[in-house]
């Protein structure tokens, strides 16, 4: 089924070769002690240091948000209609907008537990999307 694609950029790269292997890996900062997604450059997470680690996430978390998509926001989604788009946020302490799928639509609700599901992209890589835990 097709997806819309995103850019990549130098400070995503680690994600997105992690995600060859499903791993779902964030940005850890140990000058403030957080996690952090979407991937951003070092100096904007460690501004005193630069210092930033790549952690791998437990891939669990809770949905925040969603909404349900009954006409396509991109037209490379259009075969995927109706489809939840979802603020998921997991139990490092990050949000990141994904898809909750395997799922019926009626039954996404907000605080709903979810676990890291996986799409296959071109050239090896993978989308993380979530499923009910």
């Amino acid at each position: 089924m097709s997806r819309m694609m995103m850019g990549t950029s130098p400070h995503a790269e680690p994600f997105w070769k992690a995600t060859e292997e499903k791993k779902l890996m964030l940005q850890y900062s140990p000058e403030s002690e957080r996690y952090y997604h979407y991937p951003r450059e070092a100096v904007v997470i460690s501004p005193k240091t630069g210092a930033v680690e790549w952690r791998e996430s437990q891939g669990l978390g809770e949905v925040y948000a969603f909404s349900v998509m009954r006409k396509p926001g991109n037209p490379a989604m259009g075969a995927r209609v109706p489809y939840v788009v979802a603020i998921v946020q997991l139990t490092e302490g990050v949000r990141m907008m994904t898809n909750v799928v395997n799922c019926p639509l009626e039954d996404v609700k907000v605080g709903m537990k979810v676990k890291v599901s996986w799409e296959e992209l071109p050239k090896g890589r993978h989308f993380p999307v979530f499923e009910p835990a």
